[in-house]
């Protein structure tokens, strides 16, 4: 819960477009309910700055202890909460699902995934490891948004 990565693209049928990206830091000295709380109010902030039609969150998988996957999974129900309550859909992927999307192999390190998206979107920026892995979550979901339409309109 340090480091919240975030990616803003932009579609336009196949094509994609890099908008922005960068990293929520919650304050590492304050009580877990500020810390979500900052973390809550940064994602509104970018929501209402870029106005996207929809948001995607890497769903969790940690080999760490349960405290620590109590504490990611808290911030990961802030990262579906904040959009949602905006009124977006929001697609979950697996972190697998994600590599797969952007690599093309589900096991890809973070450095192939970085040398992928600047691949994909020449002009993409970002500062560390959590936005490029941000900005690979929203390609997966714009490669996957296709399927996820048809889906509902045929229900």
């Amino acid at each position: 819960m340090r480091n919240t990565g975030w990616g803003v693209i932009d579609t336009e049928g196949n094509r994609l477009k890099f908008v922005a990206s960068g990293c929520i830091k919650p304050p590492t000295d304050e009580e877990l309910s500020k810390r979500l709380l900052c973390l809550h109010d940064e994602i509104k902030k970018l929501i209402e700055e870029y106005h996207p039609d929809e948001a995607a969150v890497e769903e969790t998988f940690v080999n760490a202890g349960p405290r620590s996957a109590l504490l990611l999974g808290q911030a990961r129900g802030v990262c579906l909460l904040a959009p949602a309550s905006c009124g977006l859909r929001v697609g979950e992927y697996a972190a697998n699902a994600v590599k797969k999307s952007v690599v093309g192999a589900g096991h890809a390190d973070k450095k192939q995934i970085q040398m992928m998206i600047k691949v994909l979107m020449p002009t993409a920026k970002f500062n560390n490891a959590d936005a490029a892995d941000a900005l690979a979550i929203a390609v997966a979901h714009a490669h996957h948004r296709p399927a996820l339409n048809r889906r509902e309109a045929s229900l």
